[in-house]
């Protein structure tokens, strides 16, 4: 009877416990859908300004009014998209083919003064990226004239010491013994990187991929600081040209910020998986 007894309380306390993460789940999940859900919502009203705007949870009337203005505000909106998109690209690519050969020679190849390089570019991860700001646009404006330039939005970002560290550890895992059994067969570096490193390398270069675009996509402050003109402004920027000194038209700001976010949802749910082993690497023995 006491055993009886004691696997009832068990069972009701793995209820209370399952239960109580299950509605924490439940709450988190909804506080982090809600802003989105929002932004959609909102994007669905009419083109007035935010004054004038009705906010409610649960949409009154679709309209499309907004999109079409936020399309016909600008001559220079879907240069805004554009923009985003070359500068997004374009640092995505050259972070994962730099910060992989960069992590790659960290990890796997000996040379003189490797450790202090490397304790020196962990060190400027503790530099506030605020701090650098100043000196990067006295750099890139004044010294270089590069503003307003592609080149401008690109260079400062086009490898960074976090993405670096990142593959650096994953191919800490790489068992040495490959590469050596590669060396042996007669295979040279870039080989040995083309074909054994790269392939074996999916999962973090897709992890990078995501979280590189996200961020170049939704960088708002170095865009602003670097461009003077509408049509080299990217999406992030162009947004803010809604905002006037006396109002703002918020629904076509959400339509535009709706837009903004379907390419980073494209690009997750088609890496998505590759990201969710980059999640789990390392949390599995065997």
């Amino acid at each position: 009877m006491g055993l009886y007894n004691n696997s009832l309380r068990s069972k009701g306390y793995l209820f209370i416990r399952n239960g109580a993460n299950i509605t924490f789940l439940i709450l988190f999940a909804a506080a982090t859908i809600f802003p989105i859900y929002f932004m959609v919502i909102s994007s669905f009203g009419d083109p007035v300004e935010a004054g004038a705007m009705s906010y409610s949870i649960l949409p009154k009337k679709i309209s499309f009014e907004s999109y079409k203005f936020f399309f016909n505000f600008s001559p220079h909106t879907w240069d805004w998209l554009l923009n985003s998109f070359i500068v997004a690209a374009c640092i995505t690519v050259s972070n994962v083919f730099f910060a992989t050969l960069a992590g790659y020679a960290f990890a796997k190849m000996k040379f003189k003064g490797k450790n202090i390089l490397f304790a020196i570019l962990l060190g400027s991860m503790m530099i506030p990226v605020q701090v650098t700001q100043v000196p990067l646009y006295i750099l890139i404006v004044n010294i270089f004239e590069l503003q307003n330039t592609y080149t401008a939005l690109i260079m400062p970002s086009i490898v960074t010491v976090y993405n670096i560290f990142l593959v650096k550890q994953f191919m800490s895992s790489i068992p040495g013994e490959i590469i050596e059994s590669a060396k042996i067969e007669g295979c040279s570096q870039p080989k040995i990187f083309w074909y054994i490193i790269m392939p074996l390398s999916k999962t973090i270069m897709a992890v990078l991929a995501i979280l590189t675009f996200m961020a170049a996509w939704n960088d708002f402050f170095w865009p602003f600081l670097v461009t003077n003109t509408m049509d080299m402004q990217t999406i992030q920027v162009g947004l803010k040209n809604f905002r006037f000194a006396n109002t703002t038209y918020f629904a076509p700001m959400m339509a535009g910020a709706t837009i903004s976010a379907v390419p980073m949802f494209i690009l997750f749910f088609s890496l998505q998986k590759y990201f969710l082993e980059g999640v789990t690497v390392g949390a599995v023995k065997g």
